[in-house]
């Protein structure tokens, strides 16, 4: 559905950028809003995360109904949590059906993620991830599974089995490769195991903003002519870099031959597009990054910025390669080697679902503890 009420919005889904929330809460369902947003501002998809759902658990009462009858129930922690968070996700999927309807199945998704603290083991992985499929119950839903060594073989196993993923946490080009490689071979299992194509999609969701966020200060500290030149640039360079992979996989006979089994692309999603430096415009993980065939997930601040005053004028991807290298190899030259930035980045971001994870549950065992009083 094209957006309405803003223009900026309007070009950005008319460049080919599907247009994701990257929020959900159960007042954001039961107002309205989130219809509202797919409305008035061309949403067609939903990301989630166990700090989402934290929040959303720590802010009013729109959760205390299900809080007293699963205290009630003597539900333990973890049934809780699954319970309240497929709910959401069922009840947000039910919302964006007549969009997934009327895209043929390309948008109107949303996602859930494995528990992260399962991102070191495969087998939990996949386990997790097939109760989820199951519970959610929606053609609509995508599982996140972060792209960890351990991650990628779930990949496989999930798509093999016919269920659609979101990959998460992809900061790397290599590792980028290793997911499409994942993906591919997920796709040929499938088909293997007698399921239709069709019907089962991915997106790979490539970091943007915390690459930046990791190789300013270090330019910073260098504080040469040269390093100053480069801030900033670090993040837009790696995901244009990444789009190229994403290009040369789908001009590969390997994927020619499952598309022709009916098999749709895995689609380039950009993660983590909120500016964290306000030296910077604060749509431009947005603007720098368009071009056909992509998603970006965008926290709610970043999408009434871009339709108030992004600055979309087309693709700002294509042709950019040469450039993009240049950033990395300038960065190289400074001694800044964005592979090793982009391990660490890998690291930290489990750590940090993991703890999110633990705030999750933190905020449901209080919301137990208050309805019970």
């Amino acid at each position: 559905m094209a957006p309405s009420g803003s223009s900026a919005l309007d070009r950005l889904t008319a460049a080919g950028v599907a247009i994701w929330l990257d929020d959900l809460s159960r007042e954001r369902l039961r107002t309205g809003n989130l219809a509202e947003l797919v409305e008035t501002r061309g949403v067609v998809g939903v990301t989630t995360n166990p700090t989402i759902f934290a929040s959303a658990l720590a802010k009013g009462d729109a959760y205390d109904e299900q809080l007293r009858e699963l205290a009630a129930q003597g539900a333990d922690l973890d049934t809780a949590v699954f319970t309240i968070t497929t709910d959401d996700v069922r009840e947000a999927a039910d919302v964006l059906r007549p969009l997934h309807e009327s895209t043929g199945g390309v948008d109107g998704r949303v996602s859930i993620e494995v528990d992260p603290r399962l991102a070191k083991d495969t087998e939990g992985t996949i386990a997790s991830a097939k109760a989820l499929w199951a519970t959610v119950d929606r053609p609509n839903v995508f599982i996140k599974i972060p792209a960890t060594r351990e991650g990628l073989a779930a990949i496989t196993a999930v798509l093999g089995e016919g269920i659609s993923v979101n990959v998460t946490l992809i900061f790397s080009l290599e590792r980028y490769r290793a997911v499409l490689d994942a993906f591919l071979e997920g796709l040929e299992k499938a088909r293997a195991n007698g399921h239709d194509l069709a019907p089962i999609a991915s997106v790979a969701s490539f970091f943007v903003s915390r690459v930046d966020a990791a190789i300013d200060p270090r330019l910073d500290e260098l504080g040469t002519p040269e390093a100053a030149a480069l801030r900033g640039k670090a993040a837009i360079a790696n995901a244009r870099l990444a789009y190229g992979v994403y290009e040369e996989v789908v001009a590969s006979e390997r994927w020619q031959q499952l598309a022709a089994a009916g098999a749709r692309p895995q689609r380039p999603l950009w993660a983590s597009t909120g500016v964290k430096d306000k030296a910077y415009p604060d749509t431009r993980y947005v603007d720098e990054l368009v071009v056909a065939g992509v998603v970006n997930t965008m926290p709610e601040a970043t999408l009434q910025a871009v339709a108030d005053h992004g600055d979309i004028h087309g693709d700002t991807v294509t042709g950019t390669q040469a450039e993009a290298q240049a950033v990395i190899d300038g960065l190289a030259a400074l001694g800044i080697e964005i592979d090793e930035v982009t391990e660490t980045l890998e690291t930290e971001g489990v750590g940090k679902f993991e703890a999110s994870w633990g705030e999750l549950l933190d905020t449901v065992t209080e919301g137990l503890a208050r309805v019970s009083r």
